[in-house]
C-alpha cells in the first residue's frame, strides 16, 4: 500500500489543478449573527427576570411556588446554553463541490483499489432481496472493476443470505455490464425497475428486467420458506459445504466464499464479489456491527487491500454511480486531500413520505448542521455513506508513513475472522472501529480526528445513497433511543469530547460533538418544563409575565424568533411546511420517550444495573401498515413503555388544557385576567394539544390496526387522570 501511494503522488505531482472547492458562506452572517445576538440577549433577559421576579413581595408566593420558580430558572439556563452551544454549527459552514473530470484527466483508470463493505445480521428483518439490490448497486459503481470490490458481512449466519448473494452474482453478469453499456441510474435493479420513468424502452432492458424479475422472485420464495431449494444446495455446493449441519446464528464456525474474483482474467469486467461470516460462539462477545467490520477490515485486506474502504448499511444502496469518483476528488487531491481521512455522504431514503412523517430526514441537520461540522474540522462518521482510509481506520496517525499488507490465498484468511483473533490484540482499541459503545462509529470518527485527521462532509446534486427509512413510530423510537443513549455514553467515557478531544480538535468540533452527545440528557428538561407549564396551568399558577408587561417581550421574542428561523431553515432546505410541523412533533417525542429512556438506561448502565444492547430496526413493513404509512396516518399498533409514555403525557396536557379552558367559561367575569396572566401557559400548552392530535386519533378515534393498543390507551388514560387528581386535591 505504501508504494501504491508513493506511485500515486509521484506520478501526478506536477499536476496541481485541485480536484474539489469548498466554498464558505458569505451572504447571510452578518445577519444571522445579528438574530443570534439579538436572541442571546432576550435569553439572558429571561434568565435575570427569572432571578428578580421573586424579589418582590407578595404573600401569595408559597415556598412550593418559590421552588418551582427555581427549577423554571435552571431550565431556562438549560434550554439557553443549549441553544447556545447548537449554534455553533451555524459559525463557519462550507459546501464542498468535486470535479470528477479532472480526476478522469489526471488518473484515467488508474485509481486505487476500493474495497465495498456491506453488513447484515437478520436475513427476517433485513430481507435478503433487498441486502443484494445493495450489492449489485455498488458493484455497478462508475469504478475500474479490476480495481473493485464488494464484501457482504453476513453476522447472521444465513444460508439464505448466501443463496441470495450467488443469484446475485450470477446476474451481475448481465447486470454491470448493462448498466456501463446504457449509463442507467439508479443501480438498484429493484428501485431501477420501480422506477418506470428511468426505465430503457428497448429490448435489453426488458430482457434484464425478466431476468431481474426470476431472480428475485427464486430468493423471495426461498425468504417466505426459511429453506434453500435443494437444487441451488447442489448448484453452490462448494460454499453450501462450509455449514456444519449444527450451525446456528450464534454459534458457527468462519465461512468465507469468494463468488467472484475479479483479481484473475476477466473477460466480462465484473469486481469481486466475497462473502463472510465470521465465526460466532456463544462464549465470545462479537461486538455487534464493530466486530463484524472489523473482521472484514482483516479479511479483505488478505484478499484485494483496497486503499479506500466504502461501509453501507445493507438497505443503503448507492442511488449515484459517480460517488466513488466524488470521494476520491477529495481523498486524492495533491493539496488538500492529504491530511483527509473519510469523506462521509449524508444519509437519505428513498421512502420518505412528502411531508417525511417521522422526521426521519433531519434536514437541517443534513443540510446546514454537518456542513456547519465540516467548516469546523470535519463531520461526524455516521456508520454508513463513508469512505475511509483503510490505513487510517486501522490506526495510522496523521503524517506517519502507509503501512502494506501482503495479498494471499483466501482459504489463509478464515483466521482472520475467528472468535479469538482479537484476544490480546489492540483490535476496537486503537485499531480498527472501536468497541463498547451502541454508536461505534461516532467514537471511531472522533478518535481518528484526535489523531490529526480531518473529515469531509459531501452533499452533490443527486444523492449518493438511498436507504430505508423506518416506516413506524416504534421503529423511529427505538433506533433514536440507541443513538441518543450511545451519544451519552461517549460523553461520559474517556472519549468524551470533553476532556479527550482537548488540544486534539478545534472547539467548534468539540462543541458540534457535544450537541449530539447531550441529546439524551436534553430529555429530562423538556419533559419537566412541559409538565410543569400544563400542570400549573391546571392548578391556576402563572409561571411567565402577564402578556401586556414589559417583560413579556423577551418571551414573546424567542418563542417567535426561534420557530421562524427553525422554519425558514427547513423550508430552505427543501422542506414543507407540514414537513416542519411533522418534525417539530418528532423532536417532541424524541426528547420525551428515546431520549429520556435512553438517558435512564445509561445512567443504569453506569451503576451495573443494566447492559447495552445492539437493535436492529427492521426493513420492511406489512402491506395494511405501509399503506397507512404512504397516507402519511401514524403508526403505533404494539405496546411499549415509550408509548405509554407518551400518551400519558399527551393527555394530562389535554386534561390540563381543558381544566383551564373550562375554568375560563365558568368564571367568565376573571377570564381576561386568567389569560393575561397565563397566557404563555395556555399558548404552550394548547399547541402541545394541537401537535398531538395524531396520538389522540390512534388512542382515541381510529379503528385499524396501527390504533394505539387499548392496554396502552386505558393505562395512559388512568395515570393522567391520577395526576391531575392528586395535584387538583394538593
Amino acid at each position: 500500500m505504501a508504494k501504491e501511494a508513493d506511485r500515486f503522488s509521484s506520478a501526478h505531482e506536477g499536476d496541481r489543478e485541485p480536484l474539489f472547492a469548498t466554498r464558505r458562506r458569505t451572504g447571510g452572517l452578518i445577519a444571522f449573527r445579528f438574530f443570534a445576538a439579538s436572541v442571546f440577549g432576550c435569553i439572558c433577559c429571561i434568565w435575570f427576570y427569572r432571578v428578580v421576579e421573586p424579589l418582590e413581595k407578595d404573600e401569595n408566593r408559597t415556598g412550593l411556588f418559590r421552588l418551582i420558580w427555581l427549577v423554571m430558572l435552571i431550565l431556562e439556563i438549560w434550554f439557553g446554553l443549549y441553544w447556545l452551544v447548537v449554534q455553533s454549527l451555524r459559525w463557519n459552514p462550507v459546501w464542498r463541490s468535486t470535479f470528477t473530470d479532472r480526476l478522469s484527466r489526471r488518473y484515467g483508470d488508474d485509481l486505487p483499489r476500493l474495497d465495498v463493505f456491506v453488513c447484515t445480521a437478520d436475513p427476517v428483518i433485513e430481507p435478503p432481496l433487498m441486502v443484494v439490490n445493495t450489492v449489485l448497486s455498488v458493484m455497478a459503481l462508475d469504478y475500474p472493476p479490476e480495481k473493485l470490490a464488494v464484501y457482504l458481512s453476513d453476522d447472521g449466519g444465513s444460508q439464505l443470505t448466501f443463496y441470495a448473494l450467488a443469484e446475485a452474482a450470477e446476474f451481475a453478469k448481465t447486470w454491470v455490464p448493462f448498466c456501463k453499456k446504457f449509463d442507467v441510474e439508479p443501480r438498484s435493479p429493484g428501485a431501477y425497475f420501480s422506477s418506470k420513468s428511468n426505465v430503457l424502452d428497448s429490448a435489453a432492458a426488458a430482457e434484464v428486467a425478466e431476468l431481474y424479475r426470476e431472480m428475485a422472485t427464486r430468493i423471495e420464495t426461498a425468504t417466505k420458506l426459511r429453506r434453500v431449494p435443494e437444487e441451488a444446495l447442489f448448484k453452490y455446493g462448494e460454499g453450501f459445504s462450509q455449514w456444519d449441519s449444527d450451525a446456528t446464528q450464534r454459534n458457527h464456525a468462519t465461512i468465507l466464499q469468494i463468488l467472484i474474483d475479479g483479481r484473475k482474467d476477466n473477460t466480462i469486467a465484473i469486481p469481486t464479489l466475497v462473502y463472510l461470516s465470521r465465526e460466532k460462539r456463544p462464549e465470545h462477545h462479537h461486538h455487534y456491527k464493530a466486530g463484524s467490520m472489523n473482521a472484514l477490515l482483516r479479511v479483505s485486506s488478505k484478499i484485494t487491500c483496497g486503499r479506500i474502504i466504502l461501509n453501507l448499511d445493507c438497505d443503503m444502496y448507492a442511488n449515484n454511480s459517480k460517488s466513488a469518483l466524488e470521494a476520491l476528488c477529495i481523498l486524492l487531491d495533491e493539496k488538500e486531500g492529504k491530511e483527509i481521512a473519510f469523506v462521509q455522504f449524508p444519509q437519505f431514503y428513498d421512502n420518505l413520505t412528502r411531508n417525511d412523517l417521522y422526521g426521519s430526514m433531519m434536514r437541517v441537520i443534513a443540510d446546514v448542521e454537518f456542513n456547519g461540522l465540516d467548516g469546523n474540522g470535519g463531520p461526524l462518521y455516521i456508520g454508513t455513506g463513508c469512505f475511509h482510509r483503510r490505513d487510517v481506520i486501522c490506526g495510522r496517525k496523521y503524517g506517519e508513513e502507509e503501512q502494506s499488507d501482503e495479498i494471499v490465498e483466501a482459504e489463509k484468511t478464515k483466521s482472520l475472522a475467528s472468535c479469538i483473533y482479537e484476544k490480546g490484540s489492540e483490535w476496537g482499541k486503537e485499531m480498527g472501529v472501536k468497541y463498547g459503545c451502541p454508536v461505534e462509529d461516532v467514537i471511531t470518527g472522533l478518535a481518528i480526528q484526535c489523531r490529526g485527521w480531518k473529515s469531509a462532509y459531501l452533499t452533490p446534486k443527486k444523492e449518493a445513497f438511498l436507504g430505508v427509512a423506518p416506516t413506524n413510530l416504534h421503529q423511529m423510537l427505538v433506533q433514536q433511543k440507541r443513538w441518543s443513549e450511545g451519544d451519552f455514553q461517549i460523553l461520559l467515557s474517556e472519549y468524551s469530547p470533553v476532556w479527550y478531544a482537548q488540544g486534539k480538535i478545534s472547539f467548534g468540533l468539540i462543541l458540534g460533538y457535544c450537541c449530539y452527545c447531550l441529546w439524551a440528557p436534553s430529555s429530562v428538561p423538556v419533559l419537566l418544563y412541559s409538565l410543569l407549564t400544563s400542570l400549573c396551568l391546571f392548578k391556576g399558577i402563572p409561571l411567565f409575565p402577564k402578556v401586556w408587561s414589559s417583560w413579556f417581550i423577551p418571551f414573546g421574542y424567542v418563542t417567535l424568533a426561534v420557530n421562524a428561523y427553525s422554519l425558514a431553515e427547513f423550508l430552505w432546505c427543501g422542506g414543507t411546511l407540514r414537513g416542519w410541523w411533522n418534525e417539530q412533533r418528532m423532536w417532541l417525542y424524541r426528547r420525551t420517550s428515546s431520549f429520556l429512556f435512553g438517558f435512564m438506561d445509561t445512567i443504569l448502565k453506569k451503576f451495573g444495573v443494566s447492559e447495552s444492547a445492539f437493535v436492529i430496526t427492521a426493513k420492511v413493513a406489512e402491506e395494511e401498515a405501509a399503506e397507512r404509512y404512504e397516507k402519511e396516518v401514524m403508526e403505533f399498533g404494539v405496546e411499549s413503555p415509550m408509548f405509554l409514555l407518551l400518551g400519558t403525557l399527551g393527555m394530562l396536557n389535554l386534561f390540563c388544557f381543558a381544566a383551564a379552558v373550562m375554568r375560563l367559561m365558568m368564571n367568565s367575569r376573571e377570564a381576561g385576567g386568567d389569560v393575561q396572566k397565563m397566557g404563555m401557559q395556555f399558548v404552550i400548552t394548547g399547541l402541545l394539544v394541537v401537535i398531538n392530535w395524531p396520538l389522540y386519533e390512534g388512542m382515541l378515534l381510529r379503528k385499524d390496526k396501527g390504533k394505539m393498543p387499548r392496554t396502552v390507551t386505558v393505562k395512559a388514560f388512568v395515570l393522567a387522570l391520577s395526576a391531575c387528581t392528586c395535584i387538583a386535591l394538593s
